[in-house]
């Protein structure tokens, strides 16, 4: 604190220590004070170890000027008197000796004390620090005891290495190599190529893509390249570690040869990124081009069992087929456009009716039938989703048209069968209902022992009557005209 206490020696200020016992005014003060720091003992009596500091512009300039006498409450003496004071270090000049004393009335009328005049006292010096030059720049003082106050920075933390992509931590990336300055990242629908390389956890190599194009977004690959590209930069590598959940599930994979449940490590370098095609502009080879890549991604989804990625490539493929061109085809390139949009219905139809949407295969099996109402795939699936939804009447009779196409078709004949004993079971059903609500449960109610053959039926009684009744109103009508 000695350092301080130098800086503090400046024409101007006055400084005051607070004796032991002399904390009593401390509170009274009515000027602007400030609590320094330590002085230590080197007065007249044991100093308390603090310091006040006041402008020096607040007193009178006369010679024997004295202290406010806020800051004489500040200091009474004790009442044991004053108590001796601590010899100065060795080899350094004693201070001089200055007491602040409240003015005290003598109880049997005594005299005033005289004043000390402190005036004349020279200001402290702080022991063996050099005196620090008057001539400095204004506001010195306050900017270095702010800044001797002022904490320190912590230092910013450390970028973590990993990012975790979904915050479960089981998709993680981690920057190998940055790209570029100024490289932009892509986005959905842009058509991207990059480097692969597939390892298993244990760090066998299964696979590997010197150039990977895909449309980003699609699912035209797995989970795990879909979702961490986008965070990459062009000319980026970074490796990416994700669990069997975002990459070839529960089913693993025949090529490459995935293990089922495995985790896998993706080594992934972004080279190029960009637009993907108008379909408007597409020619015919072009369009079956880009319609049969993504009938393949959506086979492959549906061999892991995931149906609604495959579902999503079949309804991706067939808006390839459909949507509205701007280029002149030839009747072979519509030929194939339409083969390849019947295979395309036929399998999302395959993977809604795996999703329970019935309803929706239903549609996709009539759109095949319309194109080709011969279609077995198309008929069977059809009469299935029917007879998911209890409609074994009307089942029935699409089975046995497909199985008529294909007699050894064994799976249809297998659901053929299956139908039928279902059909005649809820017939039975119904039939008891129906004893039981007319309240003979034994038997169905006999015939009517009148009714001959010559009978005539209620419904044609009721049309004669009606005719009858209209030709006397007509009769009526044309009399009255007469």
């Amino acid at each position: 604190m000695s350092g301080l206490l130098s800086l503090l020696d400046k024409p101007g200020l006055l400084l005051y220590p607070l004796y032991r016992g002399g904390n009593r005014g401390l509170e009274s003060l009515s000027h602007t004070e400030q609590v320094i720091g330590s002085v230590g003992n080197g007065c007249r009596g044991e100093v308390e170890g603090l310091v006040v500091f006041l402008p020096a512009s607040i007193f009178p300039t006369r010679a024997n000027s004295r202290p406010p006498s806020s800051m004489a409450s500040c200091a009474e003496p004790c009442a044991a008197g004053p108590e001796p004071t601590a010899p100065p270090p060795a080899g350094a000049p004693p201070l001089e000796d200055f007491e602040v004393l409240d003015g005290v009335e003598d109880a049997e009328g005594e005299e005033e004390e005289e004043e000390e005049d402190l005036s004349e006292l020279p200001p402290l010096e702080d022991v063996g620090q050099p005196p620090v030059e008057e001539a400095e720049q204004p506001g010195a003082l306050a900017r270095e005891f702010l800044a001797a106050m002022e904490p320190e920075p912590e230092p910013a933390p450390a970028p973590e290495e990993w990012l975790d992509i979904l915050g479960n931590g089981l998709l993680r990336k981690k920057t190998l190599v940055p790209g570029p300055p100024g490289s932009s990242r892509p986005t959905k629908g842009q058509v991207v190529t990059v480097q692969l390389q597939t390892s298993l956890e244990n760090g066998t190599r299964v696979q590997e893509e010197p150039e990977l194009v895909f449309t980003l977004g699609d699912c035209d690959v797995i989970q795990a390249l879909d979702l961490s590209v986008p965070l990459m930069d062009v000319g980026e590598t970074a490796m990416v570690t994700a669990d069997s959940k975002y990459c070839y599930g529960p089913q693993g994979s025949r090529s490459p040869y995935i293990p089922p449940h495995a985790a896998l490590c993706l080594e992934v370098t972004l080279k190029t990124a960009v637009d993907g095609p108008d379909l408007e502009m597409l020619t015919g080879q072009e369009r079956v081009a880009l319609a049969n890549r993504k009938r393949e991604c959506g086979n492959a989804h549906y061999q892991r069992a995931d149906f609604v990625l495959a579902a999503n490539s079949y309804d991706l493929a067939i808006k390839a087929i459909t949507s509205s061109a701007k280029v002149d085809m030839t009747f072979e390139e519509e030929e194939q456009l339409l083969q390849l949009k019947v295979k395309c219905l036929n399998n999302l139809a395959a993977s809604q009716l795996k999703l329970d949407h019935y309803r929706a295969a239903l549609r996709s099996c009539s759109l095949v039938l319309e194109h080709q109402p011969d279609n077995i795939k198309a008929l069977f699936r059809k009469g299935k989703v029917l007879a998911q939804q209890g409609e074994y009447s009307e089942a029935i009779p699409i089975l046995r048209a497909a199985l008529k196409l294909e007699p050894s078709n064994k799976t249809i004949h297998a659901e053929l069968s299956k139908l039928v004993k279902k059909h005649a079971a809820q017939r039975s059903t119904e039939t008891a209902l129906y004893r039981k609500m007319l309240g003979n449960p034994s038997r169905l109610p006999a015939k009517c022992p009148g009714k001959g053959a010559w009978s005539i039926p209620w419904k044609w009684l009721f049309g004669a009557t009606a005719v009858a009744l209209g030709g006397v109103a007509l009769s009526v009508v044309i009399a009255a005209r007469n």
